[in-house]
């Protein structure tokens, strides 16, 4: 955090500058102004959080500089700093609500237990506010958006603690319950609904999840989604607890075909299409979900299209895929995993990564279901970046998950490998594009209000504020992409307009002061000397050359 000194008595600020171990109270920088005019010119161009000011000053008082910091800068504590031990100053600073009165000569240790109260103060609002904001998120967005998006982290293996998801499953308004066995659902989408336009087929998507919800929930707790593999998956947990023994036998049972008939029927009376159901065994949930959810892709991808109207039961029990002689799940879940390395950026790490499993798959004899493995494998890894960015598997892969294109992408290890580097550029040349755009848009819309004469306007808090980033991380980000802190920018314009009103107009000093946006004239020739050697008077008085 940053803190500023203000005192007519300049000694005192810097006493205080030299004296008190900053760095232990964790401030990053320290301002000295020498009045409150000074002081006001600073806070509009620094990201200040703690003001100490002492109250009896010429022209503006400490306590006259509180009331404007009140007012304009209500995240600001103020802490006051006098010689007098007058109890109406007191008053006063307690109406104010400064965080602390403090009498002169300082005591450092006095100093230093009230600044870290001010700082512990402000760290307390910032995490209130956080979580405010945190709840405020969650009950104004769409659950269904969170709930689709808390999916497909589950399905493509994204591993979370257990208290987050009970917490997410609870503010997303999902029934189910990380401590039951569950079953999946897959559903297959007839031919009338997918010759649709993707807007319709949406519609019927959601109103198919609605049927289902309604058809199951006189015995289960049910969870609909749309997969991120272009699907439908219903996860369903009964209502009363049930050993293993007695769920896996009702994932199995005809009493649940019954019900899936029903849903079938019901879909094919209100819709006008068909769907077909692939049942799995049951399996705890979460920790089973994502390889269960591998077994039934793979299982519609042998079983090919079919029929649109069937019902199919996962001939795996164990809820386990029967393992290859190379054990392919494992390839790329060992630390560092292909996920984690996708998420942190490590393209290079990513890429050898896969060179490596398939130099290993050289040496042993695998089938096509294992080469489907694989193939699924990289491909949740890949989806889970894409869509996390906003993305689409269509935007990297214009063939996304034809089965036909999907076949002939497995036929070798060669072409999977092919395959699976040429997706990996493409997924790395839409990430980096997307994160330099981010930032030159944001670097241009900074630049543009700077440039706009925007006078009191010109501070990196308020900038920050309007591009809604921290301050913090928007200068850290201006400061990478351009070379130049974003003060110190902000700055330097000033400083070239006035520049050109010294040159090309007859305004008086404290006319441009003003227009500049600074309060006190004497700041504003101190930092006009800075930047050019010489005050306003004497450029002027030089003929502006």
């Amino acid at each position: 955090m940053n803190i500023l000194l203000v005192d007519d008595e300049s000694y005192v600020t810097e006493s205080l500058y030299q004296t008190i171990p900053w760095r232990e109270l964790d401030i990053e920088e320290v301002y000295q102004a020498s009045s409150a005019l000074e002081a006001i010119d600073l806070l509009e161009e620094q990201d200040i959080d703690v003001v100490v000011t002492d109250v009896r000053m010429p022209v503006m008082t400490g306590l006259e500089l509180m009331e404007t910091i009140a007012e304009r800068w209500t995240h600001i504590r103020c802490i006051l700093l006098t010689g007098y031990s007058d109890f109406e100053y007191a008053k006063q600073a307690i109406r104010l609500q400064a965080s602390d009165y403090i009498l002169k000569p300082v005591d450092d240790g006095e100093f230093m237990r009230s600044v870290s109260s001010a700082l512990a103060s402000i760290q307390e609002e910032r995490k209130e506010l956080g979580h405010y904001h945190q709840l405020l998120y969650s009950r104004k967005s769409d659950l269904g958006i969170l709930r689709n998006s808390l999916m497909h982290d589950l399905l493509l293996g994204r591993e979370m603690s257990r208290h987050s998801l009970d917490h997410k499953l609870h503010e997303y308004e999902i029934p189910l319950r990380t401590d039951q066995r569950a079953i999946m659902l897959l559903i297959q989408l007839g031919q009338r609904f997918t010759g649709m336009d993707d807007h319709s087929v949406g519609l019927m998507e959601y109103a198919i999840g609605n049927i289902a919800e309604e058809v199951f929930a006189e015995l289960f707790h049910v969870w609909s989604s749309k997969t991120p593999h272009n699907g439908l998956i219903l996860l369903a947990q009964p209502k009363r607890e049930s050993k293993a023994g007695e769920m896996e036998t009702f994932a199995d049972s005809r009493e649940l075909k019954r019900y899936i008939t029903q849903f079938q029927q019901d879909v094919d009376s209100y819709l006008k299409g068909s769907i077909s159901v692939l049942v799995s065994a049951s399996f705890d949930f979460p920790g089973e979900l994502a390889s269960v959810y591998r077994s039934g892709l793979s299982s519609l991808y042998l079983w090919g299209n079919g029929d649109h109207e069937a019902i199919r039961f996962s001939e795996d029990h164990d809820v386990r895929l029967r393992e290859p002689v190379w054990d392919v799940t494992q390839a790329f879940a060992k630390p560092p995993s292909l996920l984690h390395l996708l998420e942190t950026r490590q393209w290079d790490a990513v890429r050898d990564k896969i060179e490596q499993v398939f130099a290993e798959l050289e040496t042993v004899f695998i089938g096509q279901t294992a080469l489907y493995e694989i193939f699924l494998s990289v491909a949740n890894a890949y989806m889970y970046l894409a869509h996390k960015q906003g993305h689409t598997i269509h935007q990297l892969d214009q063939a996304g998950w034809d089965p036909l294109y999907i076949q002939q992408v497995v036929q070798s290890a060669a072409k999977l490998r092919s395959w699976s580097l040429d997706m990996l550029n493409k997924l790395h040349d839409i990430s980096s594009e997307q994160e330099t755009t981010s930032k030159s848009h944001i670097i241009k819309q900074v630049q543009e209000m700077v440039t706009a004469d925007s006078g009191h306007d010109l501070s990196v808090k308020a900038i920050a504020d309007r591009v809604f980033l921290h301050p913090v991380y928007l200068s850290k980000i201006y400061k990478s992409e351009t070379g130049e802190g974003l003060g110190d920018y902000i700055i330097r314009k000033r400083m070239e307009r006035a520049l050109y009103l010294l040159k090309h107009t007859n305004k008086k000093i404290y006319e441009i002061t003003a227009e500049l946006g600074y309060q006190n004239p004497q700041y504003f020739s101190k930092m006009f000397r800075k930047h050019y050697g010489m005050t306003p008077n004497e450029y002027r008085d030089q003929g502006c050359c």
